[in-house]
């Protein structure tokens, strides 16, 4: 559950809820929480939908990303079949699914208007890569932030942890696919700040309140002051680069034994998912 109730009436498709919990400020709700919240095509789409829409509202200065039940997402939904009905084209050749949600990304990252992630909870592999997309990222102290599929599979599709963790723990959480704590994630540099979960929210749209007052046209250059800055150290080269690495990583013998075990259905994920994980759960 929430840690609070929605101050208006929630609308929409039922894998995304939009609300407006304070002027001004527009707010969606990852809404499969009995999966987790993972991400597959139509919860994509939905998701850009709504950024989008936002983008042209004139009523909208900030929006606001967080996950119904216990977690903010788990990942891609790999029970899904998600070469198809993807929200956007992206060229195809080879394995093109890193280069598709990294352009998926930049389209957060290119928006004129704040988007901030309020998370809790797990937030893990491509969940938290759309964490990462945001500009501001609120999380609970004790979210549990990571991207195990480094595990057996591959690195990440968006590997922005040497950026926004830090050399010495992208390396660290690359080879061991462990996850960190939210108070952790703040100490890298990945989240912004960290709350006991039961002030999250409160916290969360306070700080969406207050970026709200600076009107939408000067914002947006606020924004874009700041992400040129990381552009001309050569992050979006970097994470473009790093997609044909994670690409390169199925070719593996590990990678495709594992993935060949993979059937479209939600007991053979979440049953191979527990094998991967299970050698390195805590004593």
């Amino acid at each position: 559950p929430f840690a609070k109730g929605p101050a208006m009436p929630l609308t929409g498709p039922d894998v995304l809820l939009v609300d407006t919990p304070r002027p001004k400020v527009r707010r969606l709700t990852l809404n499969r929480p009995e999966k987790r919240n993972a991400l597959f095509n139509e919860l994509r789409a939905r998701i850009f939908e709504e950024l989008e829409a936002a983008d042209l509202d004139p009523e909208v200065h900030v929006t606001v990303i967080r996950g119904a039940g216990p977690s903010f997402s788990a990942g891609y939904d790999l029970s899904a079949d998600n070469a198809e009905g993807r929200p956007y084209h992206t060229a195809r050749g080879g394995n093109d699914w890193a280069r598709h949600v990294v352009e998926g990304w930049f389209r957060v990252w290119d928006l004129a208007k704040p988007v901030i992630a309020q998370v809790h909870g797990h937030c893990l592999a491509g969940g938290s890569e759309l964490a990462a997309a945001c500009d501001v990222v609120y999380v609970a102290q004790d979210a549990q932030i990571g991207y195990p599929p480094t595990r057996l599979m591959s690195p990440p599709d968006m590997q922005f942890h040497p950026w926004l963790h830090g050399m010495r723990r992208a390396m660290e959480m690359y080879l061991t696919g462990d996850s960190i704590t939210g108070l952790e994630a703040v100490s890298d540099g990945y989240a912004t700040r960290a709350f006991p979960l039961e002030q999250l929210e409160d916290a969360t749209l306070a700080f969406a309140e207050r970026v709200a007052l600076v009107p939408p046209d000067v914002q947006q250059f606020n924004k874009r002051a700041v992400h040129r800055q990381m552009e001309a150290m050569g992050l979006r080269a970097g994470l473009r680069a790093g997609t044909e690495i994670q690409a390169l990583a199925f070719t593996s013998e590990s990678s495709r034994a594992y993935l060949s075990r993979f059937r479209r259905d939600g007991a053979s994920v979440a049953g191979l998912v527990r094998e991967r994980d299970k050698p390195f759960a805590p004593d």
